[in-house]
């Protein structure tokens, strides 16, 4: 959702019924199909995404997810045949990182570069091209850079919690390559690249303003990331779910909040 406020502050002429329709695709059919397919294929018997007990698949969650996939192209053609090609080609790209036969997530470059670059650059150009009024192609390259470093710097916190799951699942990611502190330095390094990639952005566009702006509604997730941070290097527990999920809640929050205020800001000018 950041990604998605974020692109949609970056376009200059909104077609809001474009934008409500991509709005609807991605969020009410894409992600959720692609996270119901993921458990799906995972059968989690541990904490996961935002459930602590998550009950056990069954095949017709296997059937929902593929009626929202046929459900999102099908819709995506009212967008543009370009934005159904790429939605197309996200569900693909979805079902590769999570299929026993492909499993693209059990290598951790490979599937952290699969999130970061669907989830960010691939999402951002989708919603600029598909929100624009004249359907533009001339997406611009540094935001589609800011908005997979963006994700690139936030994934690996999400999959701390899971090492033991993962490596018993045959799977190691990259926040298990990296260890713990490893995970947090990375982290680290990635969103500063991040926020350089949007203050570039933002100074071409002469709107110094709102890239700070951006970074005061960032505070509260700096301080909650050091402080966790702390605890993780004085005991390993605290990499748990509980964290994981205040992270995630606090980041998505604050994040949501800082575009939403920049496209306000885009839209009263």
């Amino acid at each position: 959702m950041p990604v998605y406020f974020f692109a949609l502050s970056q376009v200059n002429h909104i077609n809001w019924y474009s934008a409500a329709l991509v709005f609807v695709i991605l969020h009410l059919l894409v992600y959720p199909a692609s996270n119901g397919y993921n458990s799906y294929m995972d059968r989690d018997t541990s904490p996961v995404g935002g459930i602590k007990n998550p009950l056990q698949p069954t095949k017709q969650l296997f059937i929902v997810t593929v009626c929202m996939d046929i459900t999102a192209v099908v819709l995506s053609f009212f967008v543009s045949g370009l934005f159904a090609i790429g939605i197309l080609l996200y569900i693909l790209a979805s079902r590769a990182y999570s299929y026993r036969k492909i499993r693209l997530k059990k290598y951790p470059v490979t599937g952290y570069l699969t999130v970061i670059i669907f989830q960010g650059a691939v999402t951002f150009f989708l919603v600029y091209h598909g929100a624009d009024s004249n359907h533009a192609t001339n997406v611009p390259v540094i935001s589609m850079v800011a908005s997979s470093l963006l994700i690139g710097g936030f994934y690996p916190l999400t999959q701390i919690y899971q090492h033991e799951e993962d490596v018993n699942d045959g799977v190691k990611t990259i926040s298990y390559k990296l260890g713990y502190k490893g995970t947090f330095i990375f982290t680290g390094i990635i969103y500063a690249f991040a926020f350089c990639a949007l203050g570039l952005q933002f100074f071409l566009n002469l709107e110094w303003t709102r890239f700070f702006i951006l970074q005061i509604f960032m505070i509260p997730v700096l301080v909650y990331f050091f402080i966790w941070f702390r605890k993780v290097l004085k005991n390993n527990s605290e990499a748990d779910f509980k964290n994981t999920m205040q992270m995630n809640v606090l980041a998505s929050i604050c994040t949501n909040l800082g575009f939403i205020t920049i496209l306000i800001l885009h839209l009263i000018e």
